[in-house]
């Protein structure tokens, strides 16, 4: 064998030749790409991580060769302009449609989702004027008895993710994905306008658990798509605070909140907290891709899915005022508020020691039925 051919080396096959890359350019290229700035470098890394994902076969792995790495699923999927999508599906929403279409349109839905219209207030499809007004439909009422026995109901039809008892100061989204209650419900504060009674410990749990004895409980539950849009007090409480974070808007499907670590604490969320026969209790609706519309029935100052937000930042109202000293006064099974689309409900609580709940991991649930009991 000849002394050119030995540096030559083996001759490749003619796949590894058809994806073989120069190099040498590709690096230079990938150079310039390192000199740009932060935003720049996404703009123009991100359609070539697109097709990374997206062609069959590994088509773009060579690259990794020369030093090129793809932008993660969860922060491709992060840079997904959700909040901008959201609104334009409110406004989408809003559209009147002429009323021959009402019924294909809403029966296409029906038949995706699974919706029982037999339980809604109005059968008749061409009653709803746009979609907003379909999502938010009113039930019969009989359709959701109440139940009496149990002191905790479930405030919302839904699949139930997780629940139990917080431990270390986390909570479970879905099982063995967590995130941290501080980060969920934002820094527990003490004014006098507010009934938040000082802490003597350091640990944020016991910030919240007012009483000896007792334990701090989670329960999160998911509205899908073909649930009623619409939640209800799960207790006889009193709200006193309520505290809003602008955020996100990515899907809380449970698949999704396997996948991204501490989902809801970067989700838009309306945290209403207050107290109940057993002391501390919070109802936390978490917004989500398409829900960016958040309403609380007693809350007019609320508004949801700015166009511009402070990452990180959340706005505090009080309904404590010196002509209203105790709060809003809320009876189970009263209306609380709604969701333009599917979404999650969390809450958690505190109660005795032998508080148990009456639930398995993944049932379905509807309003009105038991959640859990002393």
């Amino acid at each position: 064998m000849c002394q050119s051919e030995a540096r030559r080396g083996p001759e490749l096959p003619a796949a590894a030749k058809w994806l073989h890359f120069p190099q040498l350019a590709l690096r230079r290229r990938l150079g310039q790409l390192t000199c740009m700035s932060r935003p720049a470098l996404k703009l123009r890394s991100w359609p070539l991580t697109v097709l990374y994902y997206l062609l069959p076969f590994g088509a773009l792995r060579p690259l990794s060769r020369v030093g090129w790495r793809p932008v993660s699923r969860v922060a491709l999927y992060k840079s997904v302009p959700t909040r901008l999508l959201s609104r334009a599906w409110g406004r989408l929403n809003q559209v009147e449609l002429p009323h021959w279409l009402r019924r294909p349109v809403y029966s296409l839905y029906i038949w995706t989702f699974g919706v029982n219209m037999k339980e809604a207030a109005v059968e008749d499809l061409h009653h709803y004027r746009n979609l907003s007004e379909f999502f938010r439909r009113k039930l019969k009422p009989q359709a959701r008895p109440v139940c009496g026995l149990h002191s905790v109901i479930s405030p919302s039809d839904g699949k139930i993710l997780n629940f139990g008892q917080v431990k270390n100061c986390e909570v479970e989204q879905v099982k063995g994905v967590t995130y941290s209650l501080e980060s969920f419900l934002g820094p527990r504060t003490y004014t006098e306008d507010l009934s938040f009674p000082p802490a003597s410990c350091d640990s944020f749990r016991n910030h919240l658990v007012t009483r000896e004895g007792n334990e701090l409980y989670h329960c999160v539950i998911y509205l899908a798509p073909g649930d009623y849009h619409c939640f209800h007090s799960p207790t006889d409480w009193t709200v006193s605070h309520r505290r809003h974070f602008p955020g996100s808007l990515m899907s809380v499907n449970p698949g999704m909140a396997r996948w991204i670590k501490e989902l809801f604490c970067h989700n838009e969320r309306v945290v209403l907290t207050g107290d109940w026969k057993h002391g501390f209790f919070s109802l936390t609706a978490v917004g989500a891709t398409n829900v960016g519309s958040i309403r609380i029935y007693f809350d007019r100052d609320l508004h949801t899915n700015s166009p511009r937000y402070n990452k990180g930042s959340y706005n505090d109202f009080s309904f404590v005022t010196h002509a209203n000293k105790e709060g809003v006064p809320m009876r189970k099974g009263e209306h609380l508020g709604e969701f333009n689309l599917g979404s999650t409900i969390v809450l958690i609580f505190e109660a005795p020691k032998d508080f148990n709940f009456r639930l398995k991991a993944g049932q379905k649930i509807r309003f009105g039925e038991a959640l859990g009991s002393l």
